[in-house]
Order: structure tokens, then C-alpha cells, then sequence
């Protein structure tokens, strides 16, 4: 170990020590000062000698057998320990400066027979001194980078860092240097570790990253390893290459029908920059038809799409040919190189228009006539025309679809004639419109369902037809001790015809036998006045003054109006105090009399209706007696008696007087089949009325006819042996007979049903 200089330093390690006089006299009142001695305190680190390794000594002035050297601190007795005796530091580890370059302690000197302290504690440090025992290390394993493509030698990119642990104090220890071991060739890096560009060709284009490798190391003259990072370096585009048509050549077919600013097309160039360097536009540079497309770049997919700027027609031109040019007018000229450019950047363009089935044209649009108003010899105004534009020629023929006003004032023939029916009048309306559509007549005689419309406007020239009208003011009154001269009312007229902006009117009285007079205004107005004054209202109350109304027209029309003026009660200062209502004219317009012929003509179908609906359930009312009465006996004639030969519950006799004395009227034919007795032969009993049940039975089946009632033919035969004949009401439902029924009501309740049924007219209808 190398041997160091022995200094003297205080335990406080400020000042050099001072020798100090003493007087004689102080010796026995003042203690010494005594000082810590020792060598300074330094170890090389990771010395591969033995352990223990000796680090120092420390030394104190004190003369006492019994002293005694410690240490404390940190690493005190563990790192570090000192010989109690001669005061030698020694470290029983290697130190590692880069870990740990300097460790404080404390000395100390004791009595070891008390542990009593002889000297203050001071404190001392221990440096570790550096070998170069560490590589460069850099702070990332991967770096990244960007520079812009074709950029000149000397550009920097990025920055990489290592780092060496090595003392920087010691000269070469923690110097580091860079080298590129990978991509040499295309980038270069200075010791401060900045890399730049070597080439200057660097094309995003043909190579876009590029990844290099990057050794630190010590500095030249020194061992020591070395380590290694990855940089990444991405090239960054630059606008330095032109659009290039991928095609030679673009066909497209597009309708002749289509609309203005419609899409034809497209066409696609390639430009290998990035997006945001692509901006291509198009030219024409070959062909006379720029006037008639449009080729706009779009700008996210940097395609050519071609619209049409007028419309198409196949019959005029039906295939359009031309040369279109693509450039980039942002390239970076710094980096174009004119030998590069090739013919790719033109192609040839050809738009074949295909013939569609178009509707008629009009020869012109909108059409407007004019006509004078109420012409009765004006019958036709003139014509519209159209053809068919497509190659087939096909005829025309001309529809009405709306008009304005609507209504048959203005029509259109199928050649296309603009027909008056009857004269237009101007004061219904100046105007009137009709819309007509032209339409091809197909080869078999069809219309097509393709049409075009044209507008056409009748302009209705005014004729002086009209007389002027008085405007009703508000009712005119006069007091009746007016004064001559006051104005009563000022009138104005209105005029249906048209009035030129100098036109006026006159007025005039229609008698001057009146007390009042007329002043014109000359402003188209007039004021009545009062003529002599003083008006008698006991005599009349209302004057009826007729007015003369004329224009200006030609020739000029006159009307007469009639003013209703007044004549009033008023207090001194002229004030209206008492006027007669004037009973108002009731009239009723020819629309309110339409209405009230409706109305009547509704309620008389009403009635008529109504009246016919009651004739007929009249009519049904007696089929639907006879079958409530038919249904009332199968229901409620319950009492029937002992049977045939039962005489003993009723008295049959009266019904035998009445029959003998005539009372039984000849009975009419019932709307039921009647069936005969048998003759007298046949045996009575059940046999006779099997025999009647099997012919109703054989009628019923045969008969179409006939309802399905057999208990009624059934009920038409009462027997072979009653002496009463037939009870049935059947046969005599519908009997015209004369004999009243309402002795029955005397013969007990029994008969009671049959005196309802052959009594007096009910009141009401049966209803079946």
C-alpha cells in the first residue's frame, strides 16, 4: 500500500496547532490542550490484495498507558476497525468507490480502566480512491430519430447518451466515446453523441427507417469494456414527387340526360409522398371541349372527377376526346430532378354520350299573349310548340294540366293552339296562366310518360267597360238650420277599369232642383254643401240626392249614385242631437237564394222519402197481422177441449145458429192452403187425419213455393166429425166479411182470444 505524509491536524480540523507559553505560575491552575494526530485517511477501492487492507493510523498526544483507540459511526466495527492500542485504521471489505466514494467516523480515546474519555471525539473521513472499473453505459437500450428525406450532409437527427459510473475528477476515467458500428455508411455521431447525416440521398421512398448501432467506450488509452444502444431514424416525407395517371388511357359512357355538375367519371393518379403532400391538378391540354367539362381533384382521394359544365346531347355531339394533364404545383423544386419526369402525368380521355328517350323541348319559354278584354271575335291567341330532340322525331301532343285562375278561360288543342272558349274579362282577373305539357305519341298510338311544361301567360288588356262608382262614406247628415255653404260630406269614386295616373273623374247633380250643391275638388274628390240652408225635417227627413259619376276613358262612362243625406236636430254650437234611423234595404243575394232552394229542395226529398218508407211497411203490415195471429194461436190457443167428438165443453150451437141464420159471410181465399174434408165415406177417426197429415206432407215437399209451415196446413182440417166445422182463423184471416165479431166478447172469457182477433181493428200493427 502506498505510504502517505503524516499531518497534524486539530480534532476539529480548522487550524494548525500553536505551541503556547505557559507561565510558571499557571502550571499548577491550567490543564494542557491535547491533539488528535493522525495520517490522512484515503484507500483505493477494489484493491485485490488480502483482506485486511490498511487504511490509516490515528494518533492523539495523550501519554497514558491505559489509553485505548475506538471508532464509531456507521460503519464502525463492521467496514472499518481500528488496533485499540497503535491506533491503525484497517477495512476488512472491498470498497466499491462507485457505490460508496467517502465514510465519516468518529475517533476516540479512552481510559480502558474506567472507559473514561482522555481526548474529545473528532471526526474523520475516509476517501476511496477510483480505478477505472466501469463501461459506458447508455441511459436507453433503444433511441429514436427523425430527419426529412433527401436531407444534406450534416443534418442532425437525434442525440444519444451513456453514462460512466468512474470518477469524473480522475482524468480519463469517465470520459466516453461514440462510434456507429451498424449504418456507418448513412450516418456519422461526434463524442458529445449527436448523430448526423452522412448521405444525402436518403429517399423515403425507396427506404423509410433505417436502424443503426451505437457503441460507447473509455476513452482512447484506457481498458474498459464497452456497451451498446439501437437508434431507430425515421425519414420524414417531403413533397418531391409528381402524380402519375396508372392508365394511359379512360373511357366513360354517361346519358345524355344527365344534370349539370352530375359525375361522369373519375380518373386516379399515384403519388407515392404522403397524403398531405398530394395535391394534384388537372388540365386540359389537348381538345376544345374545357367549355363544355369540369375536372376537379377530390381532395381525400386525390382523384380527377369529371362533370359536366352545359348540358349534354347526344344528336349534337356524341363522343367528346382529349388529353388531360396531372401535376403537383407544391413539389419541392430543390428536389426535382427534370430527368425523372416521364409521360405518365398525361392520358387521353374519351366520354361517349349514350342517347336517351328525352322528352319534347319547347321552342321557347315562357309564352305570354295578350287579348283585349270582353273580344267576342277573338277565338285563338296563338300557338306553343316542341319537338322531340331524340332521333326518332316522334309527333307531339299538347295537354292542359293546371290553370290560374282555375276554371275554362284559356285552353290549349292537342296540335297546341291557344283557344279563348269566351271572352276574358279584365276585372276578374288580369291575368291567367295554364300550364301545358307536350307529349310524344309513341308508334302505337300511346302517350309516353316523359313530358315537359312550358308556362303560358295571357295578358288581358283593359277596355273602358266600367263605370265609375261612388264609395260609400259613412251615412252623410245636415243639421237642419245649416248655414248655405257647409260642407256636408266629401265623396270619392273608385273605377274597375284601369285609371291612368292623370285620370280623373267628374261629378255632377242630376237636378239642380235641391238644396244642395256640388264643388269638385279636382283632387278626384267632391264636397256636397248646402245650398240656401234651413231644411224642414217635419216635411222630410231623408233627401235622396242623385250624384253623376264620369271618366276619363274612351269612350267615358257615366253612373248615377244615390246619396241618402240626414236631416238632423243639433244644439247651438252644431253638435248632432237627434237623427232618424233610416230604415235599412233588406235584399238577398243570389247566393243566399241557392242555399234557402237547396235547403227546401232536401227537406221535400225528406218527406217524399219518408212518406214512401210508411206506404210500404202499410203494405207489409197485413202479411205481418196474419202471421202474428197465426203464431198468437200455435202459441196461446192452448185449450183445444176432449178432442173431435168432445161437444160437451163448448156450446157449438151458437156457432151453428150464426152460421144457419146467415151471419157467415163467404169467405175469401186464404193466403194458406186450404184443405177439403173428404167425402162422408171416409171412416172417422185417426185414419182421416192420417190421410190429411200425408197430403199436406206430399204438397209441402212438392210445393217450391210455399213456406215450410205444415202445422198450419195441418191446423186447416179440424176433423171429420165436428159439428162446429173449422174453428181455424186461418181461413178467415183474410175474409172480407161484414159480420162483427164483437158479440164474442159476451160469451165468456173462453172466447176471448178469438174477440181480440175478430173484434174491432186493433190499434196497433203485429209485428212479426
Amino acid at each position: 500500500m502506498q505510504s502517505f505524509a503524516e499531518l497534524l491536524a486539530f480534532a476539529d480540523g480548522g487550524t494548525q496547532k500553536s505551541n503556547q507559553n505557559l507561565c510558571s505560575n499557571d502550571v499548577s491552575h491550567k490543564r494542557q490542550k491535547r491533539d488528535w494526530i493522525w495520517n490522512q485517511m484515503h484507500i483505493k477501492e477494489e484493491i485485490d490484495t488480502p483482506l485486511p487492507h490498511h487504511v490509516g493510523k490515528i494518533t492523539s498526544s495523550v501519554r497514558n498507558n491505559n489509553a485505548k483507540y475506538i471508532i464509531k459511526g456507521e460503519y464502525a466495527n463492521t467496514i472499518f476497525k481500528v488496533e485499540e492500542t497503535s491506533g491503525d485504521v484497517y477495512a476488512f471489505e472491498r470498497l466499491d468507490r462507485e457505490k460508496k466514494a467517502e465514510y465519516e467516523l468518529t475517533a476516540l480515546i479512552i481510559d480502558r480502566t474506567n472507559n473514561k474519555s482522555l481526548e474529545q471525539p473528532s471526526k474523520f473521513i475516509i476517501k476511496v480512491y477510483d480505478i477505472n472499473d466501469n463501461a459506458p453505459v447508455f441511459v436507453q437500450k433503444v433511441f429514436n430519430g427523425s430527419v426529412p428525406e433527401m436531407s444534406p450532409v450534416g443534418t442532425s437527427v437525434t442525440k444519444v447518451t451513456a453514462v460512466d459510473a468512474d470518477d469524473p475528477t480522475v482524468s480519463g476515467h469517465a470520459t466516453v466515446t461514440y462510434e456507429v458500428t451498424t449504418g456507418s455508411e448513412y450516418f456519422t455521431i461526434d463524442d458529445s453523441g449527436v448523430i448526423y447525416t452522412k448521405d444525402p440521398n436518403l429517399d423515403r421512398e425507396t427506404k423509410s427507417t433505417y436502424e443503426i448501432v451505437v457503441q460507447a467506450k473509455d476513452a482512447p488509452g484506457f481498458s474498459g469494456d464497452s456497451s451498446t444502444a439501437t437508434v431507430i431514424i425515421t425519414l420524414s416525407d417531403i413533397n418531391d414527387n409528381a402524380p402519375e395517371f396508372k392508365e394511359s388511357s379512360f373511357h366513360f359512357k354517361v346519358p345524355e340526360n344527365i344534370s349539370v355538375g352530375g359525375e361522369v367519371g373519375r380518373v386516379k393518379v399515384e403519388d407515392i409522398d404522403e397524403p398531405q403532400h398530394r395535391n394534384t391538378r388537372y388540365s386540359f391540354i389537348q381538345g376544345e371541349f374545357r367549355d363544355t367539362f369540369d375536372i376537379v381533384a377530390n381532395p381525400y382521394t386525390n382523384e380527377g372527377i369529371f362533370r359536366p359544365k352545359k348540358p349534354l346531347d347526344f344528336e349534337t355531339v356524341s363522343k367528346y376526346t382529349f388529353s388531360i394533364e396531372a401535376t403537383d404545383p407544391t413539389v419541392n423544386l430543390r428536389y426535382f430532378k427534370p430527368g425523372n419526369r416521364n409521360s405518365n402525368s398525361i392520358a387521353r380521355v374519351t366520354i361517349e354520350v349514350t342517347d336517351v328517350d328525352e322528352p319534347p323541348v319547347f321552342s321557347r319559354l315562357p309564352y305570354e299573349f295578350k287579348v283585349r278584354e270582353n273580344h267576342a271575335e277573338v277565338k285563338t291567341l296563338g300557338s306553343v310548340y316542341a319537338k322531340d330532340p331524340d332521333a326518332a322525331k316522334r309527333k307531339i301532343r299538347y295537354i292542359q294540366r293546371r290553370a290560374s285562375p282555375s276554371g275554362d278561360y284559356v285552353r290549349v288543342s292537342n296540335s297546341g293552339v291557344i283557344q279563348l272558349p269566351k271572352p276574358l274579362d279584365r276585372e276578374f282577373s288580369s291575368s291567367y296562366n295554364i300550364t301545358v305539357a307536350a307529349v310524344e305519341i309513341l308508334e302505337d298510338g300511346r302517350l309516353s310518360d316523359r313530358e315537359s311544361h312550358a308556362h303560358v301567360h295571357v295578358i288581358v288588356d283593359d277596355v273602358n267597360d266600367n263605370a265609375p262608382e261612388l264609395v260609400s262614406p259613412e251615412e252623410p247628415r245636415v243639421c237642419e238650420n245649416a248655414a248655405p255653404g257647409k260642407v256636408i260630406v266629401r265623396i270619392s269614386a273608385v273605377d274597375k277599369d284601369e285609371t291612368s295616373p292623370r285620370g280623373f273623374f267628374r261629378y255632377s247633380l242630376a237636378t239642380e232642383d235641391s238644396n244642395f250643391s256640388l264643388i269638385e275638388n279636382y283632387d278626384n274628390t267632391a264636397n256636397i254643401t248646402v245650398k240656401y240652408g234651413q231644411f224642414n225635417r217635419e216635411l222630410t227627413k231623408f233627401h235622396y240626392l242623385p250624384v253623376l259619376i264620369s271618366d276619363n276613358g274612351d269612350p267615358d262612362l257615366t253612373s248615377t249614385n244615390t246619396l241618402v243625406i240626414s236631416v238632423c236636430k243639433c244644439n247651438e254650437k252644431g253638435d248632432f242631437t237627434f237623427c232618424e234611423e233610416r230604415a235599412k234595404q233588406v235584399g238577398v243575394s243570389i247566393q243566399a237564394l241557392v242555399a234557402i232552394f237547396i235547403c227546401i229542395f232536401t227537406i221535400i226529398v225528406i218527406v217524399l222519402l219518408i212518406l214512401l218508407r210508411k206506404r210500404n211497411k202499410k203494405d207489409l203490415s197485413g202479411l205481418g197481422r196474419s202471421v202474428a195471429e197465426i203464431h198468437e194461436q200455435l202459441v196461446t190457443y192452448d185449450e183445444e177441449g176432449g178432442g173431435e167428438m168432445d161437444t160437451t165443453s163448448y156450446d157449438v150451437s151458437v156457432l151453428n145458429s150464426v152460421r144457419k141464420n146467415g151471419l157467415k159471410a163467404e169467405a175469401a181465399p186464404s193466403p194458406y192452403a186450404q184443405v177439403q174434408k173428404p167425402a162422408g165415406n171416409i171412416t172417422p177417426g185417426a185414419g182421416g187425419m192420417e190421410m190429411m197429415i200425408e197430403v199436406k206432407k206430399d204438397e209441402a215437399d212438392n210445393d217450391r213455393d210455399l213456406l215450410p209451415y205444415d202445422t198450419l196446413h195441418i191446423y186447416g182440417y179440424e176433423g171429420a166429425e165436428s159439428i162446429a166445422e173449422s174453428l181455424s182463423s186461418l181461413g178467415s184471416g183474410s175474409s172480407d166479411s161484414d159480420i162483427d165479431y164483437d158479440f164474442l166478447n159476451d160469451w165468456g172469457p173462453r172466447f176471448k182470444m178469438l174477440a181480440e182477433l175478430y173484434g174491432s181493428e186493433p190499434s196497433e200493427d203485429f209485428v212479426y
